[in-house]
């Protein structure tokens, strides 16, 4: 890819906050998605032969910095998480778990109450938290397509994986990350209702 030097360092520079912000939330500190940044951009200039296309800028850079991220936990001798977030013996139906079903009412009649305050400040709070305790494979779906808005596609590309992948780990991620801002939220003293359960059972919140 005949990219030049000053094409190049204005596709970074356009990315470069997003950049910041993906690998703020996968190493867990400013100190390390600085360091993870400029690795990325060091070799993404190295590699630019590699770039199909500048259309495709974005999804190989940000590919850059998860493969670098990935590299630099095993150089640590680190295991990236790949373990899954659902147990054995979990079925598909339970697996999937929405904070909104917990609530006393719908989402959609949360705002303007004390409970959409009080959600909006329990997310901005613990977010980056929750985000950490999962797998650095689901993690990095929801950061990509939760935080950085890219589409499905994109997000596939950018990790070299099938659409259908993407969806699948959306998904579970996204259970998961809301079991953990729930659990959080019943520390604070928010409360749930009873809920009917996906069979018909009625489950019990605390």
């Amino acid at each position: 890819m005949g990219l030049s030097k000053e094409a190049f360092e204005n596709q970074v520079m356009d990315l470069l906050g997003r950049l910041h912000g993906v690998a703020r939330r996968l190493t867990g500190n400013e100190a390390d998605a600085e360091d993870l940044v400029a690795e990325t951009v060091t070799k993404a200039w190295r590699c630019l032969n590699t770039l199909a296309s500048e259309d495709a800028f974005k999804a190989w850079i940000f590919r850059i910095l998860n493969n670098t991220f990935i590299s630099d936990l095993r150089r640590a001798s680190a295991r990236p998480r790949l373990e899954s977030i659902e147990s054995e013996d979990e079925s598909e139906d339970e697996a999937m778990f929405s904070i909104f079903e917990q609530m006393h009412q719908p989402f959609l009649l949360w705002f303007s109450t004390p409970e959409q305050e009080f959600v909006d400040k329990l997310l901005r709070e613990d977010l980056d938290k929750a985000l950490g305790s999962l797998p650095d494979h689901y993690r990095v779906v929801v950061i990509l397509s939760d935080l950085e808005e890219f589409s499905y596609s994109e997000i596939a590309e950018t990790l070299a994986i099938p659409v259908g992948t993407v969806r699948s780990r959306l998904a579970r991620a996204r259970s998961a990350l809301q079991k953990v801002l729930w659990a959080q939220a019943q520390e604070y003293g928010l409360k749930g209702s009873p809920k009917q359960g996906c069979h018909g059972s009625t489950t019990d919140a605390p």
